[in-house]
């Protein structure tokens, strides 16, 4: 058959929202969707969120695209696109997180400056039994940095590998992580747009994916009590106007090496750290994972070579010199998650926050941080609005939104226990 059009965009709740059109409106770049799905919560509760026009009428939105970016898809006849959102009058959303990482970039641009992503994501597999229980994935073999078939027996990994760099996903790494049953998905560093649209992406191919083989992937902080959390650690670097990376100090990197931009980044990262929680953490599992002493980016801190911090300071010099923000998870919107820790570093530069000495500390045991984010996602609400200067910067309606629908999700969740909270997430993320 003529290929289909998958059209997809990705909400304020990370979840991907779409169409199937046919073959002869591919060349349309454009179509219609309810804008009060910004008001949808993971429920289906329609909720009066700000910019959704809930109480409006409910008009419409359009997600409009670029032939250019129209790409082939994992299931056969169809082609796949992302696109950005836009009021009826042709006015640019600020609710789109799309749009909220164009915005980064460019500031970013203005200094000169091209922002490089890398993104590794985390996530946990799991089965169902007979009864239609959902139970963690039976790997009996599997160890950290584990591969082969007693890591993963059904072999859903290699068909992850092989449908995604067939359609030119440029692969790091598939590895397994250090509690079983989880892995590790890492893309390779590219320009920030295309770099998120890849992950999204990718990310939604490993899901549909896995469940080809009777495996459920979830991206969640922490769905398995008592086992470790799942992060989306957001790397990255700047190419000034010659293609160098900025990051680079004489070729070399490291804490004891950083140049002013370096410095910066990282002070604005620090200043921001409590506020930036509220966006890049944005679930009330988020906090079941931010604990000290779990490698999560719970403490205000930052280090080299350093797993324990927040803020890492890559010993790679050279065009491998880049930044590490470690405490993003996977139910956080890559768009509005890589957006935010953008701002934050760029607020760093241009409002020249000093940098607090380097974490010496053990992160187990002993540490020099004092502060880490809140205990809890009422608490980070709080936190991100009372950062006002990190919210205008990353875009007021959308933040006025995540904060709307955050304090719902608070409510909801308030007396579930760990697996009815699993089970509120999982179908989604």
């Amino acid at each position: 058959m003529s290929d289909r059009l998958r059209a997809l965009f990705c909400d304020h709740l990370s979840l991907m929202r779409g169409k199937y059109l046919p073959a002869s409106k591919i060349g349309d770049n454009e179509t219609r969707f309810c804008r009060s799905t910004f008001g949808v919560h993971f429920d289906r509760d329609l909720l009066p969120s700000p910019g959704s026009m809930m109480l409006e009428g409910l008009p419409d939105m359009e997600l409009r695209w670029r032939a250019a970016d129209i790409r082939d898809s994992w299931h056969a006849g169809t082609k796949i696109v992302l696109g950005d959102l836009y009021d009826t009058s042709g006015v640019p959303l600020e609710l789109c997180p799309r749009g909220a990482l164009k915005r980064a970039i460019a500031a970013w641009e203005v200094r000169g400056l091209t922002p490089k992503i890398g993104i590794e994501l985390e996530a946990f597999a799991f089965q169902r039994e007979a009864d239609g229980r959902l139970v963690p994935y039976d790997a009996p073999g599997a160890v950290v940095y584990g591969t082969g078939p007693t890591t993963d027996p059904r072999g859903f990994n290699d068909a992850i590998w092989a449908r995604a760099t067939a359609l030119g996903f440029k692969l790091d790494m598939i590895t397994a992580e250090y509690d079983a049953p989880q892995f590790e998905y890492t893309l390779t560093f590219d320009d920030a747009l295309r770099a998120v649209d890849d992950i999204i992406l990718f990310r939604l191919l490993a899901r549909e994916v896995a469940l080809e083989h009777g495996i459920v992937l979830s991206f969640l902080p922490k769905p398995i009590e008592g086992a470790g959390g799942s992060g989306m650690h957001i790397n990255f670097s700047f190419t000034d106007a010659s293609g160098n990376n900025a990051l680079s100090l004489n070729g070399k990197s490291g804490p004891d090496h950083m140049n002013d931009l370096a410095r910066g980044c990282v002070a604005g990262l620090v200043e921001h750290h409590r506020g930036l929680a509220g966006l890049i953490a944005p679930t009330a599992m988020s906090y079941k994972r931010l604990q000290p002493a779990s490698l999560s980016g719970y403490w205000r801190n930052w280090g080299g070579d350093h797993r324990n911090v927040t803020t890492r300071v890559s010993a790679e010099g050279g065009a491998k010199s880049r930044l590490e923000h470690r405490m993003a998870d996977g139910s956080a919107n890559p768009y509005i998650a890589v957006a935010a820790v953008l701002q934050a570093a760029l607020l760093g530069v241009q409002e020249g926050y000093a940098l607090p000495d380097r974490e010496t500390g053990d992160g187990f045991e002993l540490t020099d941080a004092t502060e880490g984010v809140a205990a809890d996602l009422a608490g980070a609400i709080d936190d991100l609005r009372a950062d006002s200067v990190l919210a205008d910067a990353v875009g007021r309606m959308l933040v006025d939104n995540q904060l709307f629908m955050r304090e719902a999700e608070v409510d909801k969740t308030a007396d579930m226990d760990h697996t009815a909270l699993r089970d509120f997430y999982i179908p989604f993320l």
